[in-house]
């Protein structure tokens, strides 16, 4: 077996965040469009119901009414399917979409695709982006446990300096 890293070059801070199109834990259609005006943070995982991705999600779970404080809105990804999303947000109580990416495409976009030989997987990769639609921040490197109030702190920071990326 071997583990391959996809790295796009395009994303950076200040630049546009790659749009997306992809469905939904409910089988709606999400797009990046429908967050303009808005914070969003964009969170790679590798699989729904294992203790890294659901201890990161309860996390975000429970943090959800602070984030949204700050006119965030949050958004999970992963390989899984539909149902296996619907699963995990009925389990654990979710409040937040969680998009399916079945191929990896998104992921690859941002950089934050694994393959695990024929196996496609996210890496656990996160992005906030603002209101005007371009990158922020990029995390690279996630403590599952951490990253909620990590991500809080640095919405702080954001909006205090009026950064709004425009």
């Amino acid at each position: 077996m071997f583990f391959t890293f996809n790295a796009h070059a395009d994303i950076a801070i200040d630049k546009p965040a790659p749009a997306f199109e992809l469905f939904d834990q409910d089988n709606k259609v999400r797009q990046l469009s429908d967050y303009r005006g808005q914070w969003l943070i964009l969170y790679f995982y590798p699989k729904d119901d294992t203790p890294g991705c659901t201890k990161e999600a309860c996390c975000f779970r429970d943090d959800i009414d602070t984030l949204r404080e700050f006119n965030a809105e949050i958004i999970g990804v992963s390989t899984d399917s539909i149902a296996s999303h619907a699963k995990f947000v009925k389990k654990y109580k979710l409040s937040f979409p969680l998009l399916v990416d079945k191929d990896a495409t998104l992921a690859s976009a941002y950089g934050a695709a694994w393959k695990l030989g024929p196996v496609k997987i996210c890496k656990r990769h996160s992005f906030v982006i603002s209101p005007a639609g371009k990158i922020a921040k990029i995390y690279r490197k996630v403590k599952p446990g951490k990253h909620s109030n990590e991500l809080i702190t640095e919405l702080k920071l954001l909006q205090s300096k009026n950064e709004c990326f425009n």
